[in-house]
């Protein structure tokens, strides 16, 4: 599970200066915001991305960067959006509603500022809590091998 949290320490590391990363009081449940605008890694942890795979996944990197070439590919670039890029709630707290009771506050803030949001969905079993919160399917794509199929959220501007 350490490869996991260098992973996405990565990526907290570099969305912390746009000040859209959300934590649960208890710190059961933490969101991931890329505002509009903004990259998802800055240039000097995107360099970071293909040797640190090497170093936690060794022979598997292609496969992860297929993977990542995939989630890039299917991002929509038509319109400026907040990007969720993790949503996650510790082991101890799931099935607690913390995750989602995060997201449903973050994305008050959003519609605060009448901004899209996008995700993408890699447990297609939680699809439907995404759709409770005015996310639609708008596509979908699968990771390379035998791996699961992801799928793309799009939530339209909410009227104030």
């Amino acid at each position: 599970m350490d490869h996991h949290r260098d992973w996405w320490a990565l990526y907290v590391s570099s969305a912390l200066p746009h000040g859209w990363v959300w934590m649960t009081e208890d710190g059961g449940a933490a969101a991931v915001w890329t505002p509009p605008g903004e990259p998802e890694l800055g240039e000097e942890d995107e360099a970071r991305v293909e040797p640190m795979l090497r170093e936690l996944v060794g022979a598997h990197t292609d496969d992860v960067l297929t993977l990542l070439e995939r989630f890039e590919a299917n991002h929509p670039h038509h319109e400026e959006h907040f990007y969720l890029g993790l949503l996650g709630t510790h082991p101890e707290h799931r099935g607690e509603g913390k995750g989602m009771g995060l997201l449903a506050e973050t994305l008050a803030l959003i519609d605060e500022l009448e901004k899209p949001a996008y995700l993408e969905s890699s447990n297609r079993g939680n699809d439907h809590r995404y759709e409770r919160l005015g996310f639609e399917l708008v596509g979908e794509f699968s990771a390379p091998g035998d791996g699961p199929s992801v799928g793309c959220m799009w939530r339209p501007v909410r009227p104030r």
